[in-house]
């Protein structure tokens, strides 16, 4: 017994030596491609916050550390019957957050800056206003099997009665959870036409069809930002992009950067983030110009990362659709870029945004 306890001290001693022995050789790491962010980095220089950030670079520079970090997951979730990990749940290989309870301060947040933008800009302007709301992929998985989730029927109904100049339009009955990506938040573009045709019908413009598109399937496989932050063996999602001659012909004008483009930037596929591939990712301001549009109509979308995806289904209709980010362009600069003169607006934010509505300027 004796021998035993030896050797197995023996050999713990050999593995924590031996760790500590590889962790100053290991290669050094700069991005987690599975957490998408930058990793930290040994101090160079003795300072007060050497202490912090040596301890910060020996957990993300650890040897090894993607293993460790799937075999504690998986320890946690399959073997002590832990329902989350990292926040992250699993329903059928479909991974979703634990959102709960309903940030109220989140939500006041947001319907203050949002009748703020119409009693500043939106009320002289006369243009028609919706509001609709992009359910995270909980709303459909976590009640049914088991999951704390927040009040969603709460915060559609408080958005309703806040915002009354806006026309609802309810998106929860057009969706269901496989039209998400399994390892990602967002929504699958080629499953949003019935989500686009309701607000078609409420926008009184003519519903797009599946049959007028071309679906474009990425060759490259898709793990999304659940994949990562779960450390859970799943399958790759994959990307599929809408086209036909319409879109195609549309150019993108994105002021940040002074370019003007595609709608789609297909070398986004190869990056950490192919969602980035509807619209260019996050962008504080686009302007979308269509010349084959139905109409000389505009259009001004108040969005989150979900209209990326949504927009180029609404664009038959339009000869103009500005796309602003109010989490990266302050509320009261919008005047600076955005002429209001009339044009139909669309408030389309997730619930994700919603329940974190701070980044909302």
């Amino acid at each position: 017994m004796r021998s035993k306890k030896k050797i197995g001290l023996f050999v713990l001693v050999a593995l924590w030596l031996a760790l500590s022995v590889a962790a100053w050789f290991w290669p050094r790491a700069e991005i987690s491609n599975t957490e998408r962010r930058r990793l930290a980095q040994f101090p160079t220089t003795v300072t007060r916050q050497f202490p912090t950030q040596f301890d910060a670079a020996s957990l993300d520079q650890f040897p090894m550390r993607e293993l460790f970090r799937r075999g504690k997951a998986l320890v946690h979730y399959r073997l002590l019957g832990q329902l989350e990990n990292n926040g992250i749940y699993l329903v059928d290989g479909s991974a979703a957050p634990l959102l709960y309870p309903l940030d109220q301060a989140s939500v006041d947040h947001a319907i203050e800056r949002l009748d703020t933008v119409y009693t500043r800009y939106l009320t002289a302007s006369q243009g028609r206003i919706f509001l609709a709301v992009a359910p995270d992929k909980g709303y459909y998985l976590a009640g049914e099997n088991g999951y704390p989730a927040m009040d969603y029927e709460k915060l559609f109904t408080q958005l309703q009665e806040a915002l009354p100049f806006a026309t609802y339009v309810d998106l929860t009955g057009t969706l269901t959870a496989d039209d998400y990506y399994r390892t990602d938040p967002h929504w699958r573009q080629e499953c949003l036409f019935p989500a686009a045709q309701a607000l078609a019908q409420a926008m009184d413009i003519p519903a797009p069809q599946i049959q007028d598109f071309t679906v474009r399937q990425a060759e490259q496989p898709f793990y999304g930002a659940y994949y990562g932050q779960a450390a859970l063996p799943m399958g790759a999602d994959t990307i599929c992009i809408l086209e036909n001659e319409l879109l195609n012909g549309c150019t993108m004008y994105n002021q940040e950067t002074g370019k003007t483009t595609g709608l789609y930037d297909w070398e986004q596929l190869d990056s950490r983030d192919p969602y980035e591939v509807y619209l260019s990712g996050a962008a504080a301001l686009l302007t979308i110009e269509n010349p084959m549009g139905a109409s000389d109509r505009e259009l001004i979308i108040f969005r989150d990362s979900f209209g990326s995806s949504l927009t180029p289904l609404l664009l038959a209709s339009y000869g103009k659709i500005t796309l602003v980010d109010l989490r990266y362009l302050p509320l009261d600069q919008l005047e600076n870029y955005v002429d209001f003169h009339g044009q139909d607006v669309l408030m389309l934010y997730s619930t994700i945004v919603l329940q974190n509505s701070f980044t909302i300027k």
